[in-house]
């Protein structure tokens, strides 16, 4: 394997040559967005017959997967609409670029349902509360993420059988809260907004005002809680590894975990997968800052394994990697993962960075108030002569979520609250938040036509979820379940 550049960008960015506008004209700015595409347009979704088939868009991204790891990507996905949408990011863009957009630009998830936000551990050893996944990470519509994310709520409370006008007090909640934190956003200095965040302290004192006469759902929370503090390295040590030779190894639960010295028959082509990672390892090293790769230069790589992730990331190719330091109680979990273009690409433009792992790793930044200390990238060539991005960070690293099946509809509103506050600040670190919160104003009108858009594309979801069953069902799509 050769490592290749990996930091070209398309288009350097220069220094503009034009005055900052002043805070008026922002304000002008979004109101005359406001103008030319009425909040209440956001509301709209009608597709055309000549819409994309959604199970074809699905299979068009298998082409560069893992070919036996695909019958799980889709029994995942077959599992329920809302397993389904979380897996179906690459339709949803589609239909989103057809809808109104105000023209204000901002670093995008681009895949913000309420499943991609949870709890992880900061550099401080803090757990907070983010967004957490950035494999689709580009600049686009900020409309898109508020989209994506209200109907996720909307979708995950028809899952739970909450009744209508609980689900719409949810999905209002959760655009309210963006509406409100973009608003006060936009009133504090650049320095505020980048240094906002939301630690677990602050969490739970939310929680437990908004939850009071709610004993349950506050106890949840601090089982999550415990359970995010516990998923740390050692605690990784326990649940994926065994002992042999005298030394911890990653023991195998197939096909969701595999050893590389079980992934092939023929020992000669498992070594050449384990120089591949090796190689990938020294590739990484490089992207580092300099007092990381101290620091990473303190464990050595004693195991490795590919590892099923997620839902629609199931395929792409995903390796968890063993570091030990001076000590077997001193272990170093790292997860490499393939990236490739944003599902955004096509839509919003590509990206300025020739690298998919340097996008993934600089819009996590970008959108992160704290981030993963051994957050790096790299391009690799494998030994079938492909050239591939990955990124790395660590595995489980105080890493939690919500169990979206747990929750009753009181806990869930304060839930899509915090992910609306999220996505509000996540936003206004890149795009022009005070134009953007003129652009929404104070009134409700943005969030009753997203409100309505939720429910609109949750039905869309729902025949698209059944046109992949019928896939499954006629043989088309084949479909591995309780994986």
């Amino acid at each position: 394997m050769s490592q290749t550049t990996t930091a070209r960008r398309r288009q350097p960015r220069t220094p503009d040559a034009v005055p900052r506008p002043t805070r008026e004209q922002r304000v002008a700015r979004g109101r005359a967005a406001r103008a030319e595409v009425p909040r209440s347009s956001h509301a709209e979704f009608s597709p055309g017959p000549d819409r994309p088939d959604p199970v074809a868009m699905l299979e068009s991204q298998d082409r560069s997967r893992v070919p036996e790891l695909l019958p799980i990507r889709y029994g995942r996905m077959a599992v329920s609409p809302f397993a389904y949408f979380r897996g179906a990011a690459l339709p949803m863009a589609s239909d989103l670029a057809g809808t109104p957009r105000s023209g204000l630009v901002v670093q995008a998830c681009g895949d913000a349902h309420l499943s991609n936000f949870g709890l992880f551990a900061s550099p401080e050893r803090r757990l907070v509360f983010d967004i957490n996944d950035f494999d689709e990470t580009l600049p686009g519509p900020w409309e898109w993420d508020v989209k994506r994310l209200a109907t996720s709520m909307e979708i995950a409370g028809r899952n739970n059988g909450y009744p209508a006008k609980e689900r719409r007090d949810i999905v209002l909640a959760t655009v309210a809260a963006y509406r409100g934190a973009m608003r006060d956003f936009a009133a504090r200095t650049a320095l505020d907004v980048w240094y906002a965040r939301a630690d677990v302290t602050q969490v739970e004192s939310v929680v437990a005002e908004r939850l009071r006469g709610h004993g349950r759902g506050r106890q949840r929370l601090a089982r999550g809680v415990a359970k995010a503090r516990a998923r740390d390295n050692v605690g990784a040590l326990g649940r994926f590894c065994g002992v042999r030779d005298g030394r911890p190894r990653i023991l195998a639960e197939p096909p969701l975990i595999v050893p590389v010295a079980d992934l092939a028959a023929d020992p000669t082509q498992a070594d050449a997968i384990e120089r591949q990672l090796r190689d990938l390892v020294r590739a990484y090293r490089a992207s580092l800052e300099p007092e990381r790769r101290v620091l990473l230069d303190q464990y050595e790589l004693v195991d490795m394994a590919r590892k099923v992730v997620g839902v629609g990331s199931v395929g792409t190719r995903s390796w968890m990697l063993l570091f030990l330091g001076d000590h077997e109680r001193d272990p170093l979990f790292l997860q490499a993962k393939e990236a490739g273009p944003s599902v955004l690409a096509e839509f919003a433009g590509p990206s300025e960075y020739d690298n998919a792992g340097q996008r993934v790793v600089v819009g996590q930044r970008l959108m992160q108030t704290v981030s993963d200390i051994f957050l790096g990238w790299m391009r690799v060539r494998g030994i079938d002569g492909q050239t591939r991005d990955f990124y790395l960070r660590q595995l489980r690293d105080g890493k939690g979520s919500l169990e979206v099946e747990a929750h009753v509809p009181k806990v869930m509103r304060v839930y899509g609250q915090m992910c609306g506050w999220t996505l509000a600040r996540a936003h206004a670190r890149s795009g022009d938040r005070i134009a953007i919160a003129a652009y929404l104003g104070a009134g409700r009108a943005f969030d009753e036509a997203i409100r309505e858009f939720s429910e609109r594309y949750a039905d869309q979801n729902e025949r698209d979820h059944q046109a992949l069953l019928d896939a499954i069902g006629s043989g088309r799509i084949a479909a591995e379940s309780g994986l």
